[in-house]
């Protein structure tokens, strides 16, 4: 029997992006006492703090659960690393940082859905609410918050002839992808502040830790709700190889992410009947959308080597000029060390059958084979490109009733008609970029998939070798009507079937938006956090 470790209003199960903006809203005033917990450590590692920790963090089991997936049928039966943090700050502490709203048109498809409140005239206002861009308040753009977006602190010379390129094949040159409308090719804003990452974790739950009526239980697994009938009254966490119960006067919140949200619900009885009942687990609620509608944005990363320009393979190879990289950014906190994962980027349309850009590419001035390999040894950029809005579904679920096992992760990447022609369609938009004339000084030459790969057959085989996730999970606990049966949670977030318990985090959004995820997750908090406080003052 799990011993009680005490009572709360508010339990957040998860304490990565959203769980950060909720620990901090909810205890706001000091009225309500929350408990935020969270299965890894503090985020006190340097290399969540320095922009290019990341190549040390992803992979690394100090930094990183090392989830892998399922063996995939698409991409010929591979399965893939599939990176979440391990830490305060969730996967903020740990990913590329890039600031990105999506689309105007995605927030309005799930209010068409019938999600009340969740239109693009909604959810900017809360964008902006904690937002602190570097361009200050205006229409689109919030200043003051605890949200901090800046601009990049260095270009390359090989990028800003690719937005050239990219005008010369029709894309327009963009100075900002979160008007509503993110067509075009520019510099990403990143989430840092003078050269440092800007997790969730720096700007949401650090200024909230002194407050008295907040308390954070890191490294604690959280196993399952505790119900008493249809009502949530607490979760049971593992911390030192002990179950620990923990008990909510209001609500309890959970916020583990795409990946972990499912699991725990389904170790709580919420789930698919013939599902739970395989695991041995006692039927909460039969619910068999928990674990379906999985989306993830998969992305091909052509390569392409080049002459007569700086790449950073070349320069990493010098122990020089890699000092030189420490000392430039010991002393101004500028140069490759702050560079995020990808430092440009471009919206556009895949084909004409598309009314809003349907890829997004990560153009970035190195090379390597996947995320913690080493740079190739050649001049060389990557020209990644994911379809935006895939057709195909996974899932995600409990492998058993054991909070310590890995989830079953099954992407099924490439499993439509419609991806399969994207993936083609998406290689050949790269190429044309890189043949136009602002990159011909620069020889491009295909490295991979390789220019000799010209059928529509030959580009799908390339694509489900080279095809990989770029870490945007999402759709696991779905955000829908009552009358939709896969749908898990109302549109104020609250669980089907149960009461006085929420899901708060990338798993609810139906559809997955048009770019990269975590600042639409901390706008879904933020929105949630309102939805929490009314309700507890009704």
């Amino acid at each position: 029997m799990a011993t009680e470790l005490g009572q709360f209003d508010f339990i957040i199960a998860g304490g990565g992006s959203a769980g950060c903006v909720l620990a901090n809203r909810l205890s706001a005033g000091g009225r309500y006492h929350v408990a935020l917990i969270e299965g890894g450590g503090r985020d006190n590692w340097i290399w969540f703090h320095i922009p290019v920790g990341y190549l040390f963090a992803i992979g690394n089991p100090k930094a990183d659960w090392l989830y892998r997936t399922e063996p995939i049928a698409g991409l010929n039966g591979r399965d893939l690393a599939y990176p979440r943090g391990k830490v305060l700050g969730g996967s903020s502490a740990i990913n590329a940082m890039i600031y990105m709203r999506g689309q105007a048109a995605d927030y309005d498809g799930w209010k068409q859905q019938g999600l009340k409140g969740w239109g693009w005239d909604d959810v900017l206002p809360i964008f902006k609410m904690h937002e602190d861009n570097w361009r200050g308040a205006s229409a689109v753009h919030g200043a003051g918050g605890e949200w901090r977006v800046d601009r990049p602190r260095l270009s390359w010379e090989v990028l800003d002839s690719f937005i050239e390129a990219a005008g010369e094949a029709g894309i327009p040159t963009s100075d900002d992808f979160n008007t509503g409308s993110n067509e075009g090719c520019g510099y990403f804003d990143v989430n840092q502040k003078r050269g440092r990452r800007w997790s969730a974790a720096r700007g949401f739950l650090q200024p909230a830790l002194n407050r008295p009526n907040l308390t954070v239980i890191a490294n604690a697994t959280v196993d399952r709700v505790v119900f008493d009938g249809k009502r949530a009254t607490g979760v049971v966490v593992l911390q030192n190889g002990q179950e620990r119960q923990i008990n909510a006067r209001a609500e309890v919140i959970i916020s583990a992410g795409a990946v972990a949200t499912p699991a725990i619900l389904e170790r709580s009885g919420i789930g698919d009947a013939q599902r739970l009942g395989d695991l041995g687990v006692p039927i909460t609620h039969d619910a068999p959308g928990v674990g379906e509608n999985l989306q993830d944005h998969l992305q091909l990363r052509p390569i392409y080597k080049v002459s007569n320009v700086p790449t950073l393979n070349m320069q990493y190879k010098s122990l020089l000029r890699r000092g030189l990289m420490g000392l430039e950014y010991a002393l101004m906190r500028r140069g490759a060390m702050t560079m995020a994962p990808s430092q440009l980027g471009a919206f556009t349309r895949s084909s004409d059958r598309f009314e809003t850009p349907n890829i997004q590419m990560h153009i970035q001035p190195l090379s390597l084979d996947k995320f913690g390999d080493s740079m190739h040894g050649f001049p060389a950029i990557t020209t990644s490109v994911c379809n935006l809005r895939p057709t195909s579904r996974g899932s995600i679920h409990a492998r058993s009733s054991d909070a310590n096992a890995a989830p079953v992760i099954a992407p099924n990447y490439l499993a439509t008609e419609e991806d399969r022609q994207v993936a083609v369609d998406s290689v050949k938009v790269v190429r044309n970029v890189m043949s136009q004339k602002a990159m011909a000084a620069y020889s491009p030459e295909e490295f991979r998939p390789g220019a000799h790969l010209v059928s529509e057959a030959e580009l799908v085989a390339a694509a489900a070798e080279i095809g990989t996730t770029i870490f945007h999970p999402v759709g696991t606990a779905k955000m829908g009507m009552a009358n939709d049966p896969m749908a898990v949670v109302d549109e104020r977030l609250r669980v089907y079937g149960t009461s006085h318990l929420r899901i708060v985090d990338a798993s609810v959004m139906p559809n997955i938006v048009s770019g990269n995820t975590n600042s639409p997750t901390i706008m879904i908090a933020e929105m949630a956090s309102q939805m929490i406080l009314e309700d507890a003052r009704a």
